[in-house]
């Protein structure tokens, strides 16, 4: 997988397909700085799990002591497809990559991607339930979450995983952490995320063997800085799972329900099986196929938000197609005449109607990965892109980074204080590494005097919750 001196020298100039690294840029300037995510968090655990309701005690007073918003609550109390439209929300999907982002060796995460069934697994009032991205239940079960089984049923609290569910060794491969024990990571960036998840889940005995009280395994699954040796080890490196491609996060995102462009997915023959989309017999169509989502004005789009128009249909089929039901998803084949493409805008598309997709299914497919299955069939975007915009990185890797250097001052400052780095104080000092806040190191520093509180990993909860009150 060695890149060529001309790949190092000069990658090769792909045509403009989209505009996803405008989105990209975009999509990191309006995350926005403060948002209730603890009540958002709070909403999915409960939905989730649908717990039955307390003798004598009324549907509306339950969902309120749970602190739901009168909306929320009566979706979930409808429960079937209402409940699963909104279920089907809450999981951030990953557009696929049909442009290499800029700095990529800097900026982004890569991982293996395991092959199986994306969910969200929560645990919650002495249960674990997980969900499909389609919102049905795929597993109800105890688990050694917290508060995941009646053995760990102590003081209530949830926490939501975004999981891989294998189906051939029976694991969920986590690659994402969305709440932990009521302290919700919505808002927190990857890089934070994926270092809360890994030290948590080594806290605990999710990862242990399957048993009685902890009916299936968790793993975690590695992901690396994205630089060449993370790229190879991640593209050929052996995996305990069947590999489905890789995923890239950017370090920076938060956790955004819905399609981002600040996750993406690759694939290629390499490190998949299934690159190129098959028809109901398993068998690669003659002309690409798609799935649109029908509107009431009778244009088909995208799941995109906001989504992107292919065509229109004419009144005759509209009116044969009968009484229009949200979301209403045709098949349709892209002809002879493909895709038009005028500055990575959509400009016209070749569509021939097929018919209705299949009812199981609760999502249209993505302009990204019309995109991707397009340039499988043609011009794809190859490993030998990933190496050479990696190795030709012009933004100075040497230069300084910002979050580094508020870390730097973090520590600096706690030596001021005279607290040693030590196994008992990292756990913080890392956690105070992300925020970089003095305001807040001073905060820390007289709620650990007044409450008598020494630094090490068993106090790291109450401490994380005492940052969350004062950035609240």
């Amino acid at each position: 997988m060695s890149p060529s001196s001309d790949l190092l020298r000069r990658p090769f100039k792909r045509p403009l397909l989209s505009d996803q690294q405008r989105r990209r840029d975009l999509s990191l300037k309006r995350q926005e700085q403060s948002r209730d995510s603890q009540l958002h968090a709070r909403r999915v655990s409960s939905a989730l799990l649908s717990l039955p309701l307390e003798p004598g005690a009324s549907s509306t007073e339950y969902y309120s002591d749970l602190h739901l918003a009168s909306e929320v609550a009566s979706k979930i109390l409808k429960g079937g497809l209402e409940g699963r439209k909104w279920f089907q929300k809450q999981l951030m999907l990953p557009e696929w990559m049909i442009d290499v982002p800029r700095r990529l060796p800097q900026d982004w995460f890569v991982l293996a991607r395991p092959a199986g069934e994306r969910c969200l697994v929560v645990s919650y009032g002495g249960t674990t339930v997980s969900r499909r991205r389609n919102g049905t239940v795929l597993h109800r079960f105890p688990s050694a979450l917290s508060d995941g089984c009646c053995r760990t049923k102590a003081q209530p609290s949830c926490s939501i995983l975004d999981c891989i569910f294998h189906e051939m060794d029976q694991t969920y491969y986590v690659i994402d952490m969305l709440c932990w024990r009521d302290y919700s990571l919505y808002d927190c960036t990857a890089e934070f995320r994926f270092f809360w998840l890994k030290s948590k889940l080594a806290e605990t005995r999710v990862c242990d063997p399957p048993s009685y009280y902890h009916r299936y395994r968790f793993s975690l699954v590695p992901r690396y800085t994205c630089d060449l040796t993370a790229l190879h080890t991640a593209y050929t490196g052996a995996v305990p799972y069947v590999k489905d491609g890789l995923m890239f996060y950017n370090k920076h995102a938060h956790y955004q329900p819905g399609i981002t462009p600040l996750a993406l997915v690759w694939k290629d023959q390499n490190c998949s099986k299934y690159v190129v989309d098959t028809n109901n017999e398993g068998k690669v169509p003659s002309h690409q196929q798609i799935v649109l989502e029908l509107q009431r004005d009778g244009k088909v789009t995208t799941s995109d938000n906001p989504p992107v128009v292919f065509g229109c249909l004419g009144l005759d089929l509209i009116q044969k197609l009968g009484t229009l039901q949200s979301p209403y998803l045709l098949r349709f084949a892209i002809g002879d005449g493909g895709l038009t493409i005028v500055d990575g805008k959509l400009e016209r598309a070749d569509l021939h109607y097929l018919g209705k997709s299949n009812r199981a299914r609760a999502f249209a497919d993505s302009y990204s990965k019309i995109m991707f299955q397009s340039m499988v069939r043609g011009s794809s975007l190859k490993i030998d892109d990933l190496i050479a915009a990696i190795s030709s990185s012009d933004d100075g890797a040497n230069g300084p980074d910002v979050e580094m250097m508020d870390g730097k001052k973090a520590l600096w400052k706690r030596s001021v204080w005279i607290v040693p780095h030590s196994i008992g104080s990292a756990h913080h000092l890392l956690l105070l590494m992300t925020f970089g806040s003095y305001y807040i190191l001073r905060r820390i520093d007289t709620f650990e005097g007044a409450n008598d509180l020494p630094l090490q990993p068993g106090t790291a909860d109450i401490f994380f919750w005492y940052i969350s009150r004062l950035l609240s």
